[in-house]
């Protein structure tokens, strides 16, 4: 199947015989492919090469067979994404957990829309935090697997915003004590919900939770990228994401 013009970025990229590259790319209307791209690494390809560095919008011409893709043409939409420093740790981490949290050729059309918005955020300088939970809750809802932040699982009560919570995986926010291991505000919960940032102390619970909640849908497993971005702020105050 030939497919042309794909939007597409690519997530990940590794060495493939002497001179291509398999690629690991997220195209808005066939989801995550694995696509090899032929004869790049060579040094008469080092224009075609550069064009499919992450982050990059770009648009795919494909020749479809079984589970992998043949890059046929590549090229690169509007103005290219610069992510320094942190922003591009961010973006990397937003990589991994796409590679991790979907299957290949299932399109979430949602999740590329939420992916393409979440990296405008990290090149405008937007909150590094606040960026990566919005991502992880568009993410998980793109999938099936989206959060419930705006009723009590057992009650079907709204939250009640100086309540404390413990969020089930499997069910929902119940209520508990504020002593409660891992409890959370109402309010972070809600603010998760409807897209209103919160506090410091918010994004912090807020990002264990979103921890808790990937580290439950791989399986117990983790990210490489929590390890990275943890040894990249060490000594800091506050972390990045």
């Amino acid at each position: 199947m030939r497919l042309e013009q794909q939007p597409a970025y690519v997530l990940h990229a590794r060495a493939y015989r002497e001179t291509s590259l398999l690629l690991e790319c997220l195209t808005r209307e066939h989801g995550r492919l694995g696509v090899v791209a032929r004869g790049v690494r060579g040094e008469r390809s080092r224009l075609r090469r550069a064009q499919l560095e992450p982050f990059q919008p770009l648009a795919l011409d494909l020749l479809l067979r079984g589970e992998l893709a043949t890059l046929t043409a590549v090229e690169t939409v509007g103005t290219p994404t610069r992510l320094p420093g942190d922003a591009g740790l961010a973006g990397l981490y937003l990589n991994e957990l796409v590679v991790r949290l979907t299957g290949r050729q299932d399109p979430y059309p949602r999740l590329f829309d939420a992916y393409a918005r979440t990296l405008a955020r990290l090149a405008a300088g937007e909150s590094l935090a606040w960026s990566l939970r919005r991502f992880e809750r568009d993410l998980l809802e793109a999938i099936g697997y989206g959060l419930q932040l705006l009723h009590d699982a057992e009650s079907g009560e709204p939250l009640e915003p100086s309540a404390c919570y413990r969020y089930h995986v499997e069910q929902g926010a119940v209520r508990c004590a504020a002593s409660t291991p891992h409890a959370l505000r109402g309010s972070d919960l809600l603010a998760l919900g409807q897209d209103s940032m919160p506090d410091a102390h918010g994004l912090k619970t807020l990002r264990d939770l979103m921890r808790e909640v990937i580290r439950f849908h791989l399986g117990g497993s983790e990210l490489r990228a929590w390890r990275v971005l943890a040894t990249a702020v060490s000594g800091r105050k506050a972390p990045p994401g």
